[in-house]
């Protein structure tokens, strides 16, 4: 699933129509620009006009009751009223940004920065957080003009928000009220590849830097933002690497002549299960046309019993099901792109009986973002569990149905090692992952002298679900070698030799065959030992940027 680079013409509008995965990835990979419809700062204002009346009733002498985040402490704190002079409310947003600007690890990636800005816009403009407009134009400036606060990658416990993370954002648009706006102080950004102050970034894009307002630091820094955008960048890459998995599939079945009986479609609507039905019937489209596949709707296998171990037999019941995964995890994560995640919320509109109009409650919760984190990596690891298993089979010569051990034709049996040591990374990538998808979500350590005392977790969730969708991606890219190692190989025997195979596997063997490794040499069908990483290297990018199920589909389509 290939994203197109759009003109920048076309930026992403926010404001008329809910924010996308598509928008995400635009902004936040291609650096697609993004503009705020007008008529959001009217939906913006009601709320901020409320804010505004509690700040100026405030003062010596007036009786304020005590407003969470706006005059009071936080957290534990919540229920003392830190001050009664007005312009105190913009201090206290400043100490918020400094105190919670504490995070540690490398800086994530530029995208993960992003997709986190952009998330935390739409948050902001769905009009119930009280914040001035100019806090929301300055993060569209930013990403606008490519600064990138640099955002350690520990911190986040998913739960008050993405406080810390968040606050490595505010620190860089923001400076003090009042006195000297110190350079250690306005955090890190890169800048052509360096570290530098926040205030250097700002400068370089000619960006201002704004004095926060009350409530504007905690409507910054509470809110799912960074989790949400690491669950979907890890979604949009898990989908695009579903598809590139059926395609790779698809060749090892019909490398290893595998039986077509097991993909007809009477068998998957006797389930019923709609997943694992467009499965199967991706499969059928992806084998068509090969005379190595026994069996299918119309014709009789011939070999017996017309049964392949499960690694191919069942690609729809495993494949299937993380498909249906994936769709649910991206109605979730699309809801939460969309939405208000701050505390407390402001809702002008609540009757006249009630005076308080701000509504603290837990939207910060990011236990949605968590879970749809953690079940991305649990159905991720299943696409290099099973994977791998195919590509033991492929080099094992008591399983691979007359092909060489390790696929390698070698003139010296022994001499060459092939194909074997690709599989060994393949079973360290999934095995690490079988650790990382530990659930995120089933952990909790509470904070805050016990006010908060369940968290999500799920900017761990988060990170790890990015690490096997990595992970993952090299697994998919070296069965893209093997496979088309092994239909060559499949070709050169003297019983098959006569056989055609599918377009779709032809279309992908000629894509392998046509580029160009990362050290300049072609990947060519080997029959003495190569250096491999350069090819694996070379394969992980095919399968990252959706070339594959490009060239594939394209080849059916003609």
């Amino acid at each position: 699933m290939t994203t197109a680079v759009l003109p920048e013409t076309a930026p992403v509008r926010i404001g008329i129509h809910r924010t996308t995965l598509e928008d995400l990835i635009q902004v936040a990979r291609h650096r697609r620009p993004v503009v705020i419809d007008e008529a959001v700062f009217a939906v913006m204002e009601p709320s901020r006009n409320w804010l505004q009346g509690v700040v100026d009733s405030m003062g010596p002498g007036k009786d304020t009751p005590p407003i969470y985040s706006i005059n009071t402490g936080f957290g534990s704190l919540a229920g003392r009223r830190a001050f009664a002079e007005p312009a105190d409310a913009a201090e206290l947003s400043r100490r918020l940004v400094l105190s919670n600007a504490a995070g540690v690890g490398r800086y994530v990636d530029e995208e993960v920065v992003r997709a986190t800005m952009l998330i935390r816009i739409v948050s902001l403009t769905q009009g119930f957080s009280g914040i001035r407009p100019e806090i929301v134009t300055t993060l569209v400036d930013m990403l606008n003009a490519g600064v990138c606060p640099a955002i350690p990658e520990y911190g986040s416990l998913g739960a008050s928000g993405d406080l810390i993370p968040l606050a490595h954002v505010a620190i860089v648009m923001s400076r003090p009220h009042t006195g000297e706006d110190i350079e250690l102080d306005s955090g890190e950004a890169m800048l052509e590849g360096k570290v530098v102050s926040g205030i250097k970034a700002m400068a370089a894009a000619r960006i201002e830097r704004l004095p926060l307002g009350a409530k504007d630091g905690l409507a910054l820094l509470n809110g799912t933002s960074f989790s949400a955008a690491q669950a979907a960048l890890a979604l949009y890459d898990a989908q695009n690497l579903l598809e590139t998995a059926q395609i790779t599939a698809a060749m090892s079945i019909e490398a290893l002549m595998g039986f077509g009986d097991a993909f007809i479609d009477e068998l998957h609507q006797a389930r019923g299960q709609r997943g694992q039905i467009e499965v199967a019937a991706r499969i059928r489209e992806l084998l068509a046309g090969s005379t190595l596949i026994d069996g299918n709707a119309t014709t009789d296998p011939v070999r017996q019993p017309p049964q392949d171990a499960y690694s191919l037999r069942c690609v729809p019941q495993v494949f299937g099901p993380i498909k249906d995964t994936l769709a649910f995890a991206a109605g979730i994560l699309e809801n939460e792109i969309n939405a208000a995640t701050d505390n407390p919320l402001i809702f002008p509109s609540l009757p006249d009986t009630r005076k308080l109009k701000a509504v603290s409650g837990g939207n910060f919760h990011a236990e949605y973002v968590a879970f749809a984190a953690d079940f991305i990596s649990i159905a991720v690891t299943e696409i290099g569990s099973i994977t791998e298993r195919r590509l033991f089979r492929l080099d094992d010569g008591t399983l691979n149905r007359g092909l060489p051990d390790m696929l390698i034709d070698s003139e010296q049996t022994g001499m060459d090692c092939g194909y074997m040591l690709p599989q060994y990374l393949a079973a360290a990538l999934v095995s690490d992952c079988k650790t990382l998808a530990h659930p995120d979500s089933v952990d909790s350590i509470p904070t805050c002298a016990n006010q908060e005392d369940h968290v999500s977790m799920a900017n761990n969730a988060g990170r790890h679900t990015r690490q096997i969708v990595a992970n993952i991606e090299s697994v998919v890219g070296i069965e893209l070698l093997m496979a088309s190692q092994a239909l060559e190989l499949r070709l050169g025997l003297e019983a098959t030799a006569d056989a055609r195979l599918s377009p779709a596997a032809a279309a992908a063997l000629a894509l392998v065959r046509g580029t160009s490794s990362d050290d300049g040499r072609p990947i060519d069908h080997i029959r003495a030992d190569v250096v491999m990483y350069p090819r694996i290297r070379k394969a992980l990018e095919l399968v990252h940027d959706g070339t594959v199920v490009d060239a594939v589909n394209q080849a059916l389509a003609g």
